[in-house]
């Protein structure tokens, strides 16, 4: 059967192929075709060259031609005529391409030809209303706007009776808003100027315009929260009552995470690094810790290089490697590179008891902490320390953690270095506001503690797994303040596994619900009211599984049972929760754009949920259970696969919700449902969910990674010395701890190098310069790899030196522009979960294939025998 199948649509994609005029015109039927015939056939693997790889290689070359025009308007027109094909366009599109059979894509220059000439009068008006619309925008001083309202509210300021009269009043007003009641279409008429004023509100430069947003969306939420509160809530049977107070109370956890966010998050400080003495003789004694546990030496071999090379007077730099794991290997290399090693007997309180134990033992005045696979750049004490001496009460300065190698989703999705990856937000906007509030939180690593406060306060604390947000809690508590420099001092290595990823945010989520427990910041004295919010809001941030679950499954109460849950018409639903959705969507987009793009949220918080909901719930009721679980770094994944441990849960709710489609679409075709436009709200939220968990599931289809030395890419001048003892003048293309990629010039673009053959590489540090034998790996169009061999212990510390450590080795991430377009963002995660949709297919045929293909043992084979 399959056999004739395969021939048919051989025979059938032949003859579409020689259909060249009319090849464009049956291109969605040929993409529905192979999409169909996909679900049925496992895809080849590489390597192999049958129908389903020709198939999808024709298709992929066709649609890659037809979008690289190079044009955003023809890419649109193209993907309409794609679904639309009007009768008339087919014909013109053939007559077009009889005159033009010369040209290699003659459907491609037609089929511009024709849609330019019938869409250029909308062209016209949309680009003289958009110039127009610029024109008057630019116009506008907003430097001298900005400096009035500053002047205005430093005369408030002066008169503190009239500021509190307008803050009340802007309250009455705000609370007169959300409370008053409107019809439907005078509801939909609010929502449209708010939308309006948002919009306008974008283009505006500067923070008084992005509070502007806020304010509009807190307003729409309170509108929608005041509604939701007072006309929704009439529930009918027990049933719906007790469903729609679940719905009501996941719905009261986004509201205050929302709100709290803005105030977090509006006003970033972007504190600057303070200068230091002139003389380093008035420059304190700085002890660096590298706490290890059960990392491989490979791992943290750079960061003790890099920490024993940083920028500071050698008689007031001291580094320790503070070895938890009783390895003789350790203790053998720091004495080897001149390293302090400290160990202890007992290994109670993990991280925070091996800090605490090595506290006693050394006496710097200042303690720079980094995990094992966290690099310092040589700059990293002299942008920090300042910060302690401009202000004393300063107890911790804490600078980004980066990586430099790709996260589970990165990976799994190939999106590193294209979207912002799920700690960016926290480093590059949160702690920015947090410092703001004076909240930064110490992050266990990349930062600088001072001594006396840190022993003032008992050292780090043990009662829970996140000692270090425990600890700058405590910290706060006694009057101490903190800073948080968002310039990347110091990078390290991701989560190698989407399991290792899930772990380690269970600590996390474990640790900070067990603070909410035992030290509350809402409890207790000494923080101010941001304070007490912006640590709140980090711990009520890992309880989202609950209420991720909850949104997850809720669609399927009424699919299933007919439940309503919110009492009241879907259109008035619609005309409320839009705004507050939209507008709050377009607010977040304007402040995290360049951290984290729109929608992405869901993704992540939709993959954490299932696996944060015990360990938080068990820890809220017993602060006690659970214990300190290590991260792995420096692994590999050997192959591709998908994990169907993790996998399990998102299988689940995809279940659940794909059969709550199809009892939709029975509501709505067979039993005849008379609310039909309930029944398609619920359809669309289903939708939503799917494509959430295709997300889950695409994510949790590992990607190979073999390479554990990540290449991280570095243009710096290079000297090459070849074989023959010539020299070349070059540039480094990436680097990692094993080699160098290199490009040549252009004159010595065609030397010949076998594989293997050894050179010389001279890579400079300021004035220094330093020599690195390596052997040739592949040449490749001017391209040269090479592999470092026979490094002594003095080479790796300068190569080190010469690539992680260099002061300027993270500048160039930081300002990588990555605004954030939440349509192009939206339709990504759509793209994305389809292919999340396609790598559960072929996992799934992998499976039965490996399951008809196992081996049976014969009689005889010993693995029959008892």
């Amino acid at each position: 059967m399959r056999a004739q199948a395969i021939g048919l649509w051989t025979s059938f994609w032949a003859r579409l192929r020689r259909v060249g005029a009319r090849e464009l015109s049956v291109a969605a039927d040929a993409a529905f075709g192979l999409w169909l015939l996909r679900l049925f056939f496992r895809p080849p693997r590489p390597g192999k060259r049958d129908w389903p790889a020709l198939a999808f290689a024709a298709l992929g070359r066709e649609i890659a031609d037809q979008l690289d025009v190079g044009d955003d308007r023809s890419k649109g027109a193209w993907l309409l005529r794609l679904f639309l094909r009007p009768r008339r366009a087919r014909r013109r599109l053939a007559a077009d391409l009889r005159k033009q059979h010369t040209d290699p894509h003659p459907h491609r220059i037609a089929l511009r030809v024709w849609l330019d000439k019938r869409l250029e009068p909308v062209y016209r008006r949309v680009a003289k209303g958009h110039a127009a619309l610029t024109a008057r925008l630019p116009a506008i001083d907003w430097d001298s706007v900005r400096a009035r309202l500053e002047r205005g509210s430093a005369a408030l300021d002066r008169v503190p009776f009239l500021r509190q009269c307008l803050l009340w009043l802007a309250f009455v007003a705000a609370i007169a808003i959300c409370t008053t009641p409107l019809p439907l279409g005078s509801q939909i008429l609010l929502f449209f100027l708010v939308w309006l004023m948002v919009m306008v509100a974008r283009r505006i430069p500067g923070h008084l315009a992005t509070m502007l947003m806020v304010m509009l969306s807190i307003l729409m939420t309170g509108r929608y929260v005041w509604w939701r509160s007072t006309q929704t809530l009439h529930l009918a049977s027990p049933a719906e009552a007790i469903v729609g107070y679940v719905l009501f109370a996941a719905e009261l956890y986004t509201w205050v995470v929302l709100v709290f966010g803005y105030v977090q998050t509006a006003w970033p400080l972007r504190r600057k690094p303070s200068a230091l003495p002139d003389d380093p003789a008035d420059w304190p004694t700085v002890d660096i810790y590298i706490p290890t546990y059960n990392e491989p030496l490979s791992v943290v071999r750079p960061t003790v290089f890099a920490a024993s090379t940083i920028d500071w007077p050698r008689d007031k730099l001291r580094v320790y490697l503070l070895d938890d794991g009783d390895r003789d290997e350790f203790r053998d290399f720091a004495a080897q590179v001149g390293v302090g090693y400290i160990r202890r007997e007992e290994h109670t309180h993990a991280k925070a008891g091996n800090i605490n134990h090595a506290l006693p033992l050394t006496d710097g005045e200042l303690i720079a902490i980094f995990d094992c696979d966290h690099i310092p750049t040589r700059s990293f004490l002299q942008t920090t320390v300042g910060t302690f001496l401009a202000d004393p009460k300063c107890a911790v300065v804490q600078t980004p953690h980066h990586f430099f190698s790709p996260d589970p989703f990165e990976r799994n999705f190939d999106t590193f270095h294209r979207v912002p990856n799920e700690g960016s937000l926290f480093y590059g906007l949160i702690q920015d506001g947090n410092d703001f509030w004076d909240a930064t939180f110490f992050c266990g690593s990349c930062a600088i503690i001072k001594r006396k406060p840190l022993e003032s306060i008992g050292g780090i604390a043990v009662e829970t797994v996140t000692e270090d947000a425990h600890t700058s809690l405590r910290l706060h508590r006694e009057g101490y303040t903190s800073a948080y420099l968002r310039t990347v001092q110091a990078a390290g290595l991701a989560t190698e596994s989407l399991a290792g990823h899930i772990g380690q945010r269970i600590r996390w989520a474990r640790g900070m619900t067990q603070i909410f427990r035992v030290d509350n910041p809402w409890f207790g004295k000494g923080l101010s009211f941001f304070q007490r919010l912006c640590y709140s809001n980090a711990m009520l941030h890992f309880f989202y599984g609950i209420p991720r679950l909850i949104f997850l499954v809720m669609p399927c109460a009424f699919l299933f049972f007919g439940l309503h849950v919110i009492n009241t018409a879907a259109p008035v639903i619609l005309a409320y929760v839009l705004p507050y959705l939209l507008i709050s969507a377009i607010a977040n987009s304007r402040i995290q754009g360049h951290y984290r793009h729109s929608f992405w949220a869901e993704a992540y918080e939709s993959v954490l949920a299932w696996y944060i909901v015990l360990p938080t719930t068990m820890a809220f009721i017993n602060p006690k259970l659970g214990k300190f679980n290590v991260t792995s770094k420096g692994g590999h994944i050997e192959r591709d696969y998908l994990d169907w441990t993790i996998s399990t849960p998102y299988l689940v709710l995809l279940g659940l919700n794909a059969i709550g489609i199809l009892v939709g679409i029975g509501r709505l075709t067979i039993w005849q449902s008379d609310e039909p436009a309930t029944v398609f709200m619920n359809l669309f939220w289903a939708f939503v969910n799917l494509t959430v968990l295709g997300l889950a599931v695409g994510v949790a289809k590992e990607a190979r990674q073999v390479r554990v030395a990540h290449r991280i890419p570095l243009r710096v001048p290079a000297m090459l010395t070849l074989p023959d003892g010539r020299t070349l003048a070059c540039k480094t293309e990436n680097y990692s701890m094993g080699g160098l990629g290199l490009v040549l010039p252009p004159e010595a673009a065609a030397e010949t190098l076998a594989t293997g053959e050894r050179v010389s590489v001279c890579l400079s540090r300021g004035t220094l310069e330093h020599d690195f034998p390596a052997v040739v790996a592949r040449l490749v169009d001017g391209h040269l790899g090479v592999r470092f061999e026979d490094l002594t212990i003095e080479r790796e510390r300068r190569l080190v030196e010469c690539t992680f450590g260099r002061a300027d080795a993270w500048l160039e991430w930081e300002d990588v522009p990555r605004e954030d377009a939440p349509l192009n963002g939206l339709v990504e995660l759509i793209t994305l979960s389809w292919q999340g949709y396609l790598r559960l297919v072929d996992a799934f045929f992998d499976a039965l294939e490996n399951l008809f293909t196992r081996r049976r043992p014969e009689r005889g084979d010993p693995a029959r025998q008892p």
